[in-house]
């Protein structure tokens, strides 16, 4: 793994959702989703009553993740692409899964579970600090 991959596991480590982007019907969406990371590889959890994981299934897509929202003054914001394919997680992935949604869009909440072997990674970073501070020695 590059430097930059081993960053942006180490990112993703530290924030539970992200965001997986494919097409579906030719129309590109953006859906929400919990990850964890095993083996160096992105597992997702989404849920199937909305069918994306039909359109991420055998596809290449992208998945990003960030903490903008997390108040840090050091913000970054990690993507990458790689194929996805449903896989069965183990009971240990489960565990580190957590509990799940009860209800998604007003239905129960149906797991589909998606490994993404990350091939190419971005990584941002927005430091803040520097002109933070210089506001507050003027």
């Amino acid at each position: 793994m590059s430097t930059e991959e081993i960053r942006a596991i180490e990112l993703l480590n530290r924030v539970s959702y992200g965001r997986v982007a494919t097409s579906m019907r030719a129309m590109p969406f953006v859906a929400p989703a919990r990850h964890i990371v095993a083996d160096g590889c992105v597992l997702i959890r989404m849920h199937r009553g909305l069918g994306y994981h039909r359109a991420c299934a055998g596809s290449v897509v992208a998945y990003g993740a960030d903490n903008f929202n997390s108040g840090a003054e050091n913000l970054w914001s990690v993507q990458f692409t790689g194929y996805a394919e449903v896989v069965e997680p183990t009971e240990e992935q489960l565990a580190e899964f957590g509990a799940s949604p009860e209800v998604v869009d007003g239905d129960p909440f149906e797991p589909v579970y998606m490994r993404i072997e990350p091939q190419f990674v971005t990584v941002h970073q927005l430091d803040y600090t520097t002109e933070r501070h210089l506001q507050h020695v003027a």
